[in-house]
């Protein structure tokens, strides 16, 4: 298994391509700058069979139909989040200046934790709210990594004074979700760069009480 980070859209935030040996992939919070993202996929002869949503905040989904039409792929995102990738007031873009952002609706509910089985890709779903009531995270054991989302980032967490985040509710998911991981996890984070588990349950002020 491949990963690449791509920072993209108005907030450059991490997109993740996920990829086998066969050339498949997963395309994990496409954010923005579609032709770019689109551009690299195709330059890879990558082949694109899902896209993954950490959660849908406007600055996570700015691409996700552009690639769903050009790969005619399904998009998952939690059942809690169902009804904000066409609602500029849910998915947060009317508060920004980035100009509302409309979705069309996914094609697939994450509705429980579990084994997600996309093609030969297989991933462990943990629920990790707190940053939006919707946030999931996607462990890949044979990859030894962890799709984090906005929950967890190098030396920080994610923000909750955005409509439904809880403060107490984020620290609960990533101590009881994320830190029991193996402490060599890769933590791929919605924005900026990589860290693992041991790192932060080392170094994080947020989780440490530094």
């Amino acid at each position: 298994m491949k990963w690449r980070q791509l920072p993209l859209g108005p907030l450059q935030t991490n997109c993740y391509i996920f990829s086998n040996n066969e050339k498949e992939c997963l395309v994990i919070d496409p954010g923005g700058d579609a032709k770019k993202l689109t551009n690299i996929l195709q330059q890879q002869h990558l082949k694109p069979i899902a896209i993954l949503l950490t959660h849908a905040h406007f600055d996570h989904i700015g691409a996700v139909d552009d690639i769903r039409t050009e790969w005619n792929i399904p998009v998952y995102v939690h059942k809690n989040e169902k009804d904000w990738l066409p609602n500029p007031s849910l998915n947060g873009s009317q508060f920004f200046m980035a100009g509302a952002v409309k979705v069309s609706e996914a094609d697939e509910l994450i509705k429980s934790e579990g084994i997600l089985t996309i093609g030969n890709f297989s991933l462990m779903v943990y629920e990790t709210p707190g940053h939006s009531p919707g946030s999931v995270s996607f462990y890949s054991e044979e990859a030894g990594l962890v799709f984090s989302g906005d929950a967890l980032f190098a030396g920080s967490i994610g923000r909750t004074d955005l409509p439904g985040g809880n403060h107490e509710l984020l620290i609960k998911s990533i101590h009881e979700k994320l830190l029991v991981l193996p402490e060599d996890t890769l933590v791929l984070s919605g924005h900026g760069p990589e860290t693992s588990i041991e790192a932060e349950m080392e170094r994080n002020p947020f989780l440490n009480g530094f």
